[in-house]
């Protein structure tokens, strides 16, 4: 028979299936994922060294969908506009957060994301000692309000007399436009605290 003008399976083709399935709020498995492409579960033990494996393929094809290159403009600038990108990103797939918080970064094209930023910190004039700190505390930032932009719509809801609490929710916003203005509000206040701290 001939073979396939393009291959059934790639490290690429697994990853993106399982995350596909992730976004669409199905399982996705190893054995979930061989259906999806129409092979057998232990076809993709050649590619993938287990469920640690493709998790890791499927972090990496999440970054590559949003990855946001530096293109020289000032710190600033970029650390807002990849915070807004990876909290769509955490939004849009709230469901592997706790599957890749929890496991170390291997996947290459992760690692070259964080060596942009890595390099855009030390270039913006932040000392090498605290690169690595920054970077976790932008993580934790893009991951909350990630997950903030995919709660109810309705966070807080009273059963009995508040303070103050209550008085403020009336009226308030919610939704997304609630998270979008939280959300402006911390990255101004995480900028300028950054920004300050150059300064000292």
């Amino acid at each position: 028979m001939p073979r396939p003008s393009s291959p059934l399976l790639s490290p690429e083709i697994i990853g993106s299936a399982g995350l596909a399935l992730a976004k669409a709020g199905k399982p996705f498995g190893v054995n979930a994922i061989a259906r999806e492409l129409g092979v057998r579960p232990s076809s993709l033990y050649n590619h993938a060294d287990g469920m640690e494996e493709i998790l890791e393929l499927m972090r990496g094809r999440l970054v590559e969908e949003y990855r946001v290159e530096w293109r020289g403009e000032p710190w600033p600038e970029f650390l807002h506009v990849m915070l807004s990108t990876q909290r769509r990103m955490y939004a849009d797939h709230p469901q592997l957060v706790p599957l890749l918080v929890g496991k170390t970064i291997t996947s290459p094209a992760v690692i070259a994301v964080y060596d942009d930023l890595a390099s855009v910190l030390v270039d913006g004039g932040f000392p090498e000692d605290e690169v690595l700190s920054v970077i976790a505390v932008l993580d934790a930032f893009a991951i909350g309000f990630g997950l903030d932009l995919a709660s109810p719509d309705e966070i807080w809801q009273p059963e009995g007399e508040t303070r103050t609490l209550g008085r403020l929710i009336d009226g308030a916003e919610q939704g997304s436009a609630r998270s979008d203005r939280t959300f402006e509000l911390g990255v101004g206040l995480l900028i300028d605290s950054l920004r300050a701290r150059l300064t000292r």
